[in-house]
């Protein structure tokens, strides 16, 4: 059996977490600010499914270790109407120069305008975070999450964006 001398191993760890694989500078790595537009679905674990649209900016404060994005979602289903914002704390890894992969934590604030449900809860949103930029300045991303809400009629739900991503230096 041929054994792999650590060096080795240890070297291409290296450049894999540095995104800077065979001399290459990392597509998304420079932006300043991200615009993310997409489609949301959402799919409650006690209720009816929710589809609609996103909007979110994302900045990195501390490069290769926080993302933050700040989020604004609106979801429909059967004349109900809920908007959702967040705020999420994503840890970065580079895992070519053109994708990277983010795992996220953070407060969601989501207020639903049925007559029904009526109000504002407070909750929870577990993401990961997939980002691919064929181009420098545009790509795509797919991001599926957990969420909890607390409070009267709390729920837990399945969810996932995915859409286009503009990045300004």
């Amino acid at each position: 059996m041929h054994k792999v001398p650590l060096r080795a191993v240890l070297a291409v760890a290296a450049l894999l977490r540095t995104g800077n694989l065979l001399g290459q500078e990392a597509a998304g790595a420079d932006h300043s600010i991200i615009l993310e537009v997409g489609g949301a679905g959402e799919w409650k674990l006690t209720g009816p499914s929710h589809f609609g649209a996103t909007l979110a900016l994302e900045t990195e404060p501390v490069k290769d270790w926080l993302e933050l994005e700040f989020g604004v979602t609106a979801l429909v289903s059967g004349g109900r109407t809920e908007l959702g914002a967040d705020l999420l704390f994503k840890k970065p890894w580079r895992l070519s120069p053109k994708v990277e992969f983010m795992a996220g934590i953070g407060p969601q604030l989501v207020h639903r305008f049925a007559k029904e449900e009526r109000g504002t809860s407070f909750g929870l949103e577990v993401v990961i975070d997939f980002m691919f930029w064929p181009a420098k300045n545009v790509g795509w991303y797919l991001e599926p999450g957990y969420g909890v809400t607390f409070g009267r009629g709390g729920e837990r739900s399945l969810g996932a964006t995915a859409g286009l991503l503009i990045g300004w230096p």
